[in-house]
């Protein structure tokens, strides 16, 4: 996923009124009143938010990782009937396969 301009605007003035064409800070229209935000303050926030969303691939990876909630709903029954540890090791797996970064 590519970071664009206007998730940069959003995030620094989430009431921002703009008209984006492309990807440049050429292409910004600074509607009603809406002050303008420089480029060099733009690219450090795309900059910003690349970062972040790259530092979180591992969340996405497990979010894509783990049984259905369903399923996990019915491995904590069968847990708590039959004495087992089905859930803590399917969720203990994917923490596994999908580390957190280090800090």
């Amino acid at each position: 996923m590519a970071i664009h301009i206007i998730d940069a605007i959003l995030a620094i003035n989430p009431s921002a009124q703009v008209n984006v064409v492309g990807n440049e800070y050429d292409g910004i229209s600074w509607l009603a009143d809406t002050p303008e935000i420089s480029k060099e303050v733009l690219d450090a926030k795309v900059a910003e938010l690349e970062a972040d969303y790259t530092n979180k691939q591992y969340q996405r990876d497990r979010a894509a990782a783990y049984p259905s909630l369903a399923d996990q709903l019915d491995m904590l029954y069968h847990d708590a009937v039959d004495g087992t540890t089905t859930w803590q090791e399917a969720v203990a797996a994917v923490k596994a396969a999908h580390p957190k970064p280090e800090a």
